[in-house]
């Protein structure tokens, strides 16, 4: 019944928030309108001949005057290299290009496969190119990572299946289609205009569905988990829709998101940060419910003559061991992936309230915050909801169960 409910819920959610991709087409014709390159410019491949040659670029002079220029006063990392180049009308022969910034300080060495970006160098017209010339202009467009990357990925994967063997490669597959539903329906419903906090939440739950029964089977204990979790990811949506809306935040904090606000006038970036929350917490909010609901059953096969409100206490004892550990998990998640926020942050010579003035260290805050939040209370929902689904207790055997006493705790024995 519960199953069939929140099924139904999903489809429907699903079949009223599928975006519209005509719509879609748009706005991806605006971003390349918006970031137009010269007619002719080609992206071609290549490799590093020779070791880069060290060209930190001094501080620029008008700068040295500002002291508010601190990046301008700063040196600049840059290397020259030669790319012989493998494509394009250039094939075969060797250009000089300038890297700066981050490529400049990726550690770049000689074999390496990089992209540049070739813009048509001007020709007056009827005027030939001479053999020992080359056609266009060259830029590095950045580096070529695919086989690194794929090798990374083999490992993950070979990992995963030897450990978990068919538990893994299930999981592994209910990832895929999970990125399926983040690609086909979350980003371009978001990027329609679909009200964000309704795609977070049925995104969420088509993705729950489809990770839990497809990895841990068809059971009340999957569904016990499955209903933790979407209770979990609504105390998500609300408690982040009021915190944003309490501390004013605009969900416009990166290049990104302030380039969609020109492209696409329908986006309510408010709303997107909260589907943003929830989704970020997903992974580990389906850690913490199909954990729990684990628990309930286990102790309910070692203790079946155990009354329900015993196996809810019993668990929750396991429940608040997993919601100290995932007090850590979320804050240093969190924390590693703004890393150079704070960091930025930390060198800034003002008080902690004037730093909470700024919208990127308050999002990350309230990311943190928001999502701890909806994974504590998700450990009470899940064990009630396990508590409910058990078997009833049984009568208890003619020879009274040993217990053994661990401080104020009374544990059945499980032997």
């Amino acid at each position: 019944m519960v199953l069939t409910a929140l099924g139904a819920l999903t489809a429907v959610g699903l079949a009223t928030l599928w975006p519209d991709y005509a719509k879609v087409a748009e706005v991806s014709e605006r971003v390349a309108a918006h970031n137009h390159l010269p007619d002719g410019t080609t992206f071609e491949r290549g490799h590093i001949v020779g070791a880069p040659e060290d060209c930190t670029l001094p501080p620029n002079p008008a700068a040295l005057a500002d002291p508010a220029s601190v990046e301008q006063r700063t040196t600049t990392a840059c290397l020259f290299i030669q790319v012989e180049l493998a494509t394009g009308p250039d094939a075969g022969r060797i250009v000089d290009v300038l890297a700066q910034g981050p490529m400049a300080t990726s550690g770049l060495q000689e074999g390496d496969r990089v992209e540049l970006v070739a813009f048509p160098e001007y020709q007056p017209q009827g005027a030939q190119v001479a053999s020992h010339e080359v056609v266009n202009n060259y830029g590095l467009s950045g580096i070529i990572r695919g086989w690194p990357l794929l090798v990374l990925a083999a490992v993950f994967v070979g990992v995963i299946v030897a450990v978990g063997r068919l538990r893994g490669a299930l999981a592994l597959a209910a990832l895929g289609v999970s990125a399926g539903v983040l690609l086909a329906f979350m980003l371009p419903a978001l990027i329609t205009g679909r009200p964000g906090i309704l795609v977070g939440i049925v995104g969420a739950s088509a993705i729950m569905f489809v990770t839990l029964y497809f990895v841990h089977g068809l059971s009340y204990r999957t569904t016990s988990a499955l209903v933790g979790t979407l209770g979990g990811v609504l105390i998500i949506a609300g408690v982040s829709i009021l915190a944003i809306h309490i501390t004013r935040l605009s969900g416009v904090d990166e290049e990104g998101s302030i380039l969609l606000t020109k492209v696409s006038g329908e986006i309510d970036f408010r709303a997107l940060l909260t589907c943003a929350i929830i989704v970020a917490s997903l992974g580990i909010l389906n850690d913490v419910t199909i954990t729990q609901a684990s628990s309930v059953w286990e102790l309910r096969a070692a203790a079946p003559h155990l009354k329900r409100r015993d196996v809810y206490a019993s668990a929750m004892r396991i429940g608040r061991d997993h919601i100290a550990s995932t007090v850590y998990t979320v804050f240093f998640a969190y924390t590693g992936a703004a890393l150079s926020v704070l960091m930025v942050m930390y060198l800034h010579n003002r008080p902690l309230q004037s730093l909470l003035t700024i919208d990127t260290l308050a999002i990350e805050i309230v990311h943190t915050l928001c999502g701890g939040i909806g994974l504590v209370l998700a450990v009470p929902i899940t064990t009630a909801v396990a508590a409910l689904f058990i078997p009833a207790a049984t009568a208890e055997a003619s020879t009274p169960a040993k217990t053994m006493h661990h401080g104020n705790e009374k544990v059945g024995d499980r032997n």
